[in-house]
């Protein structure tokens, strides 16, 4: 659907649809051309994947055979068992996260955030693993738009 079909008071409401609503006149905006639609199925899509395998690699160990390296001492201090349980007890939290994603993203998005802030205390308290920090930072902001064009959506319907 071109733009231009639609009336000039209603472009900028059917170009922010979001979440592929109707557009005016109960047309539907296209998803590449619904940029809110587009970025929420990327987002709802990766934050439901990389959970899933990342909790599922702490069981399989493909990714890597050390992920209790990232985490902190004190962490592991604090969570029940060796630093090999804990992890396994993080996978399936990671697992559940991206479960959550992938049903409910407004409240998934916020979970995986509220996570990687986690992660992101840990890979600083062990030191580093600032450049793996910043960009799981860089993920909690992706993770947060997640959440945001969750609740906008449903919203506007």
């Amino acid at each position: 659907m071109s733009n231009a079909s639609i009336a000039p008071s209603h472009r900028a409401r059917a170009a922010g649809t979001p979440l592929g609503a109707a557009a005016p006149g109960g047309r539907r905006v296209g998803l590449l051309r619904d940029g809110n639609r587009l970025a929420f199925l990327l987002l709802r899509g990766v934050f439901t994947v990389a959970p899933i395998l990342f909790g599922a690699d702490k069981f399989a160990r493909v990714l890597t055979a050390d992920w209790e390296r990232y985490l902190a001492p004190w962490m592991d201090a604090v969570i029940p068992g060796d630093a090999r349980n804990a992890m396994m007890i993080i996978g399936a939290v990671e697992i559940v996260a991206g479960l959550v994603v992938a049903i409910l993203p407004r409240f998934g998005g916020l979970l995986v955030a509220a996570w990687l802030a986690g992660i992101i205390v840990s890979l600083v308290s062990v030191g580093g693993y600032l450049d793996i920090a910043l960009r799981d930072f860089g993920l909690l902001v992706g993770a947060l738009a997640l959440s945001a064009l969750a609740f906008a959506g449903r919203r506007a319907r």
